[in-house]
C-alpha cells in the first residue's frame, strides 16, 4: 500500500465531516480527501433510482482521480440506497453509514426511540430491517428533516443557528413519541448540530454511528503504511455550493486545501 494513498470520505455536503472527525482522532497520519457532491445536494429529496445511479458513478470518478485505499460513504441516505451498487462498481473497500438503531435500543429505557434522518433515509426498507432485528420491542418514531440539513450547512458556513430553529425541526418527532429517551441521528449532518439539539431536548440522549465507523476504518487499514506526517487534507466539491463552509471550519477537520470540480 502506497503510504500516500488517501481515505476518501463522500457525502452530499458537509455532513460527512462528523465521521471524518473521529477518524482523524484515531488515524492522525492518514491522508484525507473529503468529497462533497454539492451539485447533487441535498440527497434526502432525490429519488432512490437517481441516487442508485449517481453515487456509484461519482465514486468511480473520484477513485480514478485520487486512488484511495478506502472509501467511506459518510452519508446515511447514499449508503442505505447505493452501497451495494458502489461496492459492485469499485474494486476498493467501501464503508457505509447506517442508522445506529442497535446501540439506541441497547440504551433506551422507555423503549421509545426516534430515528431522525432525511426523508429518503427514514423510508428505506433497510431501516425497517434494522428496527426488526435490533429493536423489535421498541416503538420507532421516524422523522425526515431537510431543514436540519440546511441548518448544519449554514452552521459550517459561519452562520448563527438558533436553538429555536433546531427545536422546530425536531419537535414533530418528539410530539409523536412523548416517552422518547433516545434519538438516532440518522443523517451525518445532524451531529454537527448536537449542541443545539441537546439544548432543545436535554432529556433525550443522542446517538450516531460515527465512532463505530472510525473504529471500522482503523480495523480495515490495520498494518497499512501511513506517511510520517499527514499531508494537507483536500476538500473537493462537485460544484461551488450555495454556501461554502468557512476555511476555519474545514481546517478544524484537517482540510487545508479546497478544490471545486
Amino acid at each position: 500500500m502506497d503510504p500516500s494513498a488517501p481515505i476518501l470520505f463522500f457525502d452530499s455536503g458537509v455532513g460527512g465531516l462528523s465521521v471524518l472527525g473521529p477518524t482523524r482522532a484515531l488515524l492522525p497520519q492518514a491522508p484525507i480527501i473529503y468529497a462533497a457532491d454539492s451539485a447533487g445536494f441535498p440527497y434526502g429529496t432525490r429519488s432512490e433510482a437517481e441516487l442508485a445511479e449517481r453515487v456509484p458513478a461519482l465514486l468511480v470518478k473520484f477513485a480514478e482521480r485520487f486512488h484511495p485505499r478506502l472509501i467511506v460513504i459518510a452519508c446515511n441516505t447514499a449508503s442505505t440506497i447505493a452501497l451495494d451498487q458502489a461496492r459492485a462498481a469499485i474494486d476498493v473497500p467501501i464503508v457505509g453509514t447506517v442508522p445506529a438503531i442497535k446501540p439506541a435500543a441497547q440504551q433506551s429505557i422507555s423503549r421509545v426511540i426516534g430515528v431522525l434522518g432525511t426523508e429518503a433515509t427514514v423510508r428505506q426498507p433497510y431501516v425497517d430491517d434494522l428496527a426488526r432485528r435490533f429493536a423489535g420491542d421498541c416503538t420507532i418514531v421516524r422523522h425526515g428533516s431537510t431543514e436540519l440539513v440546511t441548518l448544519a450547512e449554514a452552521k459550517l458556513a459561519g452562520d448563527d443557528v438558533s436553538v429555536d430553529d433546531v427545536r422546530a425541526a425536531v419537535q414533530p418527532m418528539v410530539d409523536a413519541g412523548p416517552d422518547m429517551d433516545v434519538m438516532v441521528l440518522a443523517c451525518t449532518h445532524f451531529p454537527l448540530l448536537a449542541d443545539e439539539i441537546a439544548a432543545a431536548f436535554p432529556a433525550i440522549a443522542q446517538i450516531d454511528g460515527a465512532a463505530g465507523i472510525a473504529r471500522r476504518i482503523v480495523h480495515l487499514t490495520a498494518g497499512q503504511r501511513w506517511p510520517a506526517v499527514a499531508p494537507p487534507g483536500i476538500a473537493v466539491f462537485t460544484k461551488s455550493p450555495r454556501r461554502l463552509p468557512t476555511r476555519a471550519a474545514l481546517a478544524g477537520f484537517g482540510l487545508d486545501q479546497l478544490l471545486i470540480l
